[in-house]
């Protein structure tokens, strides 16, 4: 029962229990320091992953779309007889709002037809990011340079955490790179914090380093890492 009480802190910090598991888990992490300090660096990085991707804006007609649906099942409403008038006519406005916020929300949807490759290697990648997150056998390393943490899985795939980066100077991107015996490889590009997943494995032995290179990135860093990683 110990040792399953240890495998919730994941879902604890993404607020996924049920009633009763959170009462159980609570009650273990007020007396078990090692689920108190997994928990609290789960949270930073689950609160990180909010910025894992950018956000779909609506088009800026939805709300006037949305008004206009509303006014036309409005001038087709039926006459009801008068006692049932004032009830009736409170459900029939209620459905008939929600019966047109349903068909402008399609066509928002439809609007976000051309994001969508964009969209899915972002959820692919925020999904990744949280398996390994949330994988009880993941090792954290810590960070110099910044705030956050290096999660590695068991399997190697890592995710680079760094929730207070600024946004890359103008022109230029932030890479990645795993450096194994003293030789850098390149693990990815990104343009401001957030959780990121590597795009490189990582053996225990390996460094995870960050720099400031130009927008299209680099096959060797061209400036001093600004973040490094310990090794495991």
């Amino acid at each position: 029962m110990e040792s399953e009480l240890h495998e919730l802190s994941a879902a604890y910090a993404l607020d996924a229990l049920d009633p009763r598991e959170r009462d159980l888990f609570e009650r273990h992490l007020s007396e078990c320091e090692r689920c108190r300090a997994e928990v609290a660096s789960l949270t930073q990085t689950a609160a990180a992953l909010a910025y894992a991707a950018p956000p779909a804006e609506a088009p800026p007609r939805l709300r006037e779309q949305l008004l206009q649906r509303v006014r036309e099942e409005q001038q087709t409403a039926t006459v009801l007889p008068f006692r049932r008038r004032r009830v009736e006519r409170a459900l029939a406005g209620g459905l008939a709002l929600a019966a047109a916020a349903a068909i402008v929300l399609a066509v928002w949807a439809g609007s976000l037809h051309g994001k969508l490759g964009r969209e899915q290697a972002a959820g692919l990648e925020s999904r990744q990011a949280v398996a390994i997150l949330g994988d009880p056998l993941a090792t954290r390393r810590a960070l110099r340079g910044a705030r956050g943490e290096l999660v590695v899985a068991k399997g190697g795939s890592g995710v680079l955490v760094l929730p207070d980066l600024a946004a890359a100077p103008s022109g230029k991107t932030y890479e990645a790179w795993v450096i194994a015996g003293g030789v850098a490889r390149p693990a990815g590009l990104f343009s401001a914090g957030g959780a990121v997943v590597l795009g490189r494995q990582v053996a225990a032995n390996d460094v995870v380093a960050v720099t400031v290179e130009p927008k299209h990135g680099s096959q060797q860093p061209t400036t001093t890492p600004f973040v490094s990683s310990s090794t495991a």
